[in-house]
């Protein structure tokens, strides 16, 4: 669980992000695991997320879910968000559905690993230990980053490398046992 998911990215300046349903460093509730992929109680439910003092210069934000301790060997994104308006500084539980019900307009909702434009939830395999998902924000300093829908995450972070200002991260975790 050594693998940290910002090792090789420039720093960027730090905000906040705190939520009604997940806590830093805590295990999920079930509701926030994956039904999708067959986890008993698990109702792919994203959770709210609400952010605060983003740095000067924040023209829109992006909100990512990764795993990096699933056993991929490049972990695993559960959610990637685009083009958040500048004035929208929370998303309610649930907005991650699959028609982005929650989502503020022009916000868009790209394919996760699981090529699902939508939240999933936590899955780690049964008796493979405590999964880590960042939950994290990105202040970018454009108001679209003009990425295709269909992308992946990871090329959505390549292209935000550039437009990042800052980052709001909370870590929560979850386990399935034997």
């Amino acid at each position: 669980m050594s693998n940290n998911p910002f090792a090789g990215l420039p720093e960027v300046a730090a905000f906040q992000v705190t939520s009604k349903d997940i806590s830093e460093g805590l295990p999920l509730s079930r509701e926030h695991y994956s039904g999708i992929f067959g986890v008993e109680g698990g109702k792919d439910l994203s959770p709210h997320l609400k952010w605060a003092n983003a740095p000067e210069g924040t023209k829109s934000f992006a909100v990512t879910v990764y795993d990096p301790d699933a056993p991929t060997g490049s972990g695993f994104w559960h959610w990637a968000v685009i083009n958040i308006p500048v004035d929208v500084i929370e998303l309610p539980t649930g907005a991650g559905d699959e028609i982005g019900n929650g989502l503020p307009q022009g916000a868009l909702q790209l394919p996760n690993d699981a090529r699902a434009a939508r939240f999933i939830g936590a899955a780690p395999p049964a008796g493979h230990g405590p999964h880590r998902y960042f939950f994290v924000v990105h202040a970018l300093d454009v108001e679209n980053i003009g990425v295709d829908s269909n992308c992946t995450p990871a090329f959505l972070g390549f292209n935000m490398l550039s437009h990042t200002l800052g980052r709001a991260v909370l870590m929560v975790t979850a386990e399935i046992d034997k």
